[in-house]
């Protein structure tokens, strides 16, 4: 990691915390050997994770309806901003039908329910923790406070959770995780408010939890909801609307025998022993594929052009979408967004690939399937069953005076390469760490007392990105601009602004930021959750 300082304590307090993961062997080869073993991995099939199978009967494909998350009404709108309530907590749902399976939900429900706002107008979220273990909520892709940002250690604790990290349960037994307590942290008892001030593009954002070291389990038991953000000119456009735009959150999960949802964590209350079980080290994936929430389903379409605002909120899996009728004809899906939001003019793509954490705001248009037909949402990157995600049913004929503007967005950044201040270079690569291996950038676990990048409020920088195997990269705060792939041009789908960018295998990407907004600490790290709990994590410090 280029101008880091040299913090020999704060490297040698992060290889002591991350002692109690427990990583064996199984990355030692991409550890030793870097790139030469990256060039091999680029070779071979677009998978890093390990395949969960589950233990019950599985549904057929497009035969559970596809379920559309309720939007959440405020519980005040006054002084130009909204105040909304969430309680975390336990349920019990029917996700596979006929089986009951026990959740961690936002508001009862899995996804959690959809906020929707308008730019500009300052929304408070006050979530209540009535969950066994503490949580962080982080509002991915917000133009956020530092105070609001979800900061892993800035924990809302349950009712019964010890505030010292001495009284903890099993801390007598790990010395070294009694200095792990970070001295700026704000910890809440039971409810924390959240406050964003949507000062940004129109755009789908995503919440989810953030608790260090525990991310990757938390949304996998299903701490993830939706934030759509709206303004005047986006509503202009002419895009699809009311029921013709859906919000399409596609996620893997692996069922047990009894109905709850397998995960191989070392400790599965999630309250001591971070990690997971070795052969699932590089990510895991289920073997079924969910969309908000529903098992491969089907949805009723009219024979009209429909808004897809598609999340990918696997811990590990990605994903090549395409659009398949019946008869096998490909339909385009013209892409018109991205992570934050318009792009300039749309993009049209036969197959479009997502990794974890990105959105892609796509249009398609249904008019030429015949009434009866169908179109199926097909992963290239899958096999067996999760080669399927969900299917469309055209139900009617119907009127549509939707429209696709050739010209999108005007407001998009124009940063050159001259803007910027300076080029930081960062690897993203399995490491060889005291007690085993991990997931590291620049060679070196997060920990959350060090700091690992300082830069300027209103610097312009590029960042050189390089990965071993697949990573996508989120950087909080702020969005950015692909510049390059391998040296050579972005792809198509790098269009507009994002925030999460997907390293392949071997792959280098340059990438374009102004650090604007706020001062303070944020983060920036891998979004394939489980390299995330297991150290691939920095400190960004804004001054």
């Amino acid at each position: 990691m280029r101008e880091r300082p040299d913090d020999r304590s704060g490297w040698a307090l992060g290889m002591a915390r991350r002692q109690v993961l427990g990583i064996g062997g199984a990355l030692g080869l991409m550890a030793s050997t870097g790139l030469g073993t990256s060039a091999a991995l680029a070779r071979r099939p677009s998978v890093t994770g390990a395949e969960l199978r589950s233990a019950v009967p599985l549904p057929p494909a497009f035969q559970v309806p596809l379920p559309v998350p309720s939007v959440l009404a405020p519980v005040s709108a006054s002084g130009g901003a909204d105040r909304y309530e969430i309680i975390q907590r336990e349920v019990t749902a029917e996700i596979l039908p006929g089986i009951r399976t026990p959740l961690w939900t936002y508001g009862g429900a899995f996804p959690g329910p959809t906020i929707e706002s308008r730019r500009g107008r300052p929304v408070t979220v006050s979530h209540r923790n009535e969950l066994p273990v503490p949580t962080v909520v982080h509002l991915h892709g917000g133009r956020t406070p530092p105070a609001s940002d979800g900061y892993p250690t800035d924990l809302v604790l349950p009712a019964g959770w010890p505030e010292a990290v001495d009284d903890m349960p099993g801390m007598t037994n790990m010395p070294d995780m009694r200095r792990m307590l970070d001295p700026r942290a704000v910890r809440s008892r039971l409810r924390r408010d959240y406050t964003f001030p949507l000062d940004q593009r129109p755009t789908l954002l995503w919440y989810h939890d953030h608790r260090m070291d525990f991310t990757a389990p938390a949304i996998w038991r299903g701490l993830a909801g939706l934030h759509i953000v709206r303004d005047d000119a986006e509503d202009a456009l002419g895009l699809p609307a009311g029921r013709r735009e859906l919000p399409l959150m596609i996620a893997d999960r692996a069922f047990a025998a009894g109905g709850g949802l397998v995960y191989p964590a070392l400790d599965p209350g999630l309250r001591n022993r971070p990690g997971v079980r070795e052969p699932y080290l590089a990510g895991i994936l289920g073997d079924v594929i969910l969309v908000n929430g529903a098992p491969w389903p089907v949805h009723e379409v009219d024979a009209a052009r429909y808004r897809l605002r598609v999340l990918n909120a696997s811990n590990a899996r990605h994903y090549e979408l395409e659009a398949v009728t019946d008869d096998g004809r490909r339909l385009d899906l013209v892409q018109v967004g991205a992570d934050q939001g318009l792009l300039a003019m749309p993009v049209t793509h036969r197959l479009l690939p997502i990794a974890p954490a990105e959105r892609y705001d796509v249009i398609i248009d249904f008019v030429g399937v015949p009434v009866g037909g169908r179109v199926r949402i097909l992963n290239r990157l899958g096999s067996g069953r999760t080669r399927d995600v969900m299917a469309f049913r055209i139900a009617r004929k119907a009127t549509d005076d939707s429209r696709v503007p050739r010209t999108l967005s005007t407001d998009l950044p124009a940063w050159r390469r001259s803007d910027a201040v300076r080029v930081r270079d960062f690897a993203f690569r399995a490491g060889q760490m005291r007690g085993g291996h991990g997931w590291l950038i620049g060679g070196q676990p997060f920990d959350p007392t060090r700091s690992d990048v300082t830069t300027r409020l209103g610097d312009v920088e590029i960042w050189r990105l390089v990965a071993d195997v697949h990573h996508p990269v989120h950087l909080h705060l702020v969005g950015f601009q692909v510049l390059s792939r391998r040296g050579r041009p972005p792809l198509p789908h790098d269009a507009g602004l994002k925030d999460t960018v997907s390293l392949r295998p071997g792959e280098s990407v340059e990438i374009i930021t102004r650090f604007d907004g706020y001062r303070g600490r944020y983060l920036f790290h891998c979004h394939n959750a489980e390299h995330e709990d297991m150290g691939m994590m920095a400190n960004l410090e804004i001054i």
